[in-house]
């Protein structure tokens, strides 16, 4: 019987890495998990892969060192690694170091990107975080039975310009608008954090907004140029939740390249939330 081809999961935050996995084994892989002490849930050792490895973030050398001697030459990189663990106490070990030198800024594409060229350089290609889930892709349309209101609309392509313009340089890929005002955008905390954050800033305002609607339209979208290597926008039921809670009643993403997580979950929760999707 032909042994099953090996591949490396490099697996971050939250519930990404656990559907790769997952899909992967479904389509007979075996699947050689690298787990990220300060991201990873410890729950991934009892998912059924070929082998568990945990690791610094900081230890790119023994990452490679774990998958030559795993012998995987393909690997994924799934999960949330946050933006603002670069800046942490984590030791980079020497090779990471040199990296992050040699580096004119230290933003997701710049910083991944070039870890994914030295993996490569050592016979470690780094495929499409995509590749296993296309079903997960939001598809094209309003994806809920609650079409966007014309107000929401105008949120929408607001959003989606001023999005557009801050991806170009790499700052986030969400933001948060109402009544075509944009109220946040995101930086290095992460998509739940901005959405938390502009629904402090309309409570904040009181009686002063009241003339004008609360709701919070959410639009995230991918770059231009999207590696869908790393760094793929994903929209999970946390999130449905967090709009809910901060009063939020809509959320538009790119069709084709966001992953809804959870898939039914995610629709499901926003219907019972009275949230409108919808993917362009």
């Amino acid at each position: 019987m032909a042994q099953a081809e090996k591949i490396g999961l490099i697996a971050g935050n939250g519930r990404f890495p656990f559907l790769v996995l997952e899909a992967a084994r479904a389509q007979g892989y075996e699947v050689v998990v690298a787990a990220i002490k300060e991201e990873t849930s410890a729950e991934i050792e009892r998912k059924g892969a070929a082998a568990v490895h945990w690791l610094s973030l900081g230890e790119l050398s023994k990452l490679i060192e774990t998958f030559k001697g795993e012998g995987v030459t393909r690997a994924i990189m799934a999960g949330q690694v946050k933006h603002k663990q670069i800046f942490s106490a984590i030791q980079p070990d020497w090779r990471l170091a040199k990296l992050l030198l040699s580096l004119g800024t230290r933003n997701t594409d710049s910083l991944l990107g070039a870890v994914a060229k030295v993996l490569a350089d050592e016979g470690i290609v780094l495929e499409n975080s995509t590749a296993l889930l296309e079903p997960l892709l939001a598809r094209a349309g309003v994806l809920t039975r609650r079409a966007p209101t014309e107000r929401e609309r105008k949120n929408i392509e607001y959003g989606r310009a001023v999005a557009r313009r801050l991806a170009e340089y790499d700052i986030g890929q969400t933001v948060v608008i109402a009544e075509a005002a944009c109220v946040a955008v995101e930086a290095m905390e992460g998509t739940d954090a901005t959405i938390e954050r502009a629904g402090e800033m309309m409570r904040s305002l009181g009686g002063e907004a009241s003339a004008l609607s609360r709701a919070l339209t959410v639009v995230k979208i991918a770059k231009p140029g999207q590696d869908l290597r790393f760094d793929v926008p994903v929209i999970g039921v946390k999130t449905i939740e967090t709009m809910a809670r901060t009063g939020a009643s809509c959320l538009a993403v790119d069709a084709g390249r966001c992953l809804l997580l959870d898939g039914e979950a995610v629709v499901r929760a926003a219907e019972e939330a009275g949230i409108a999707v919808c993917a362009e």
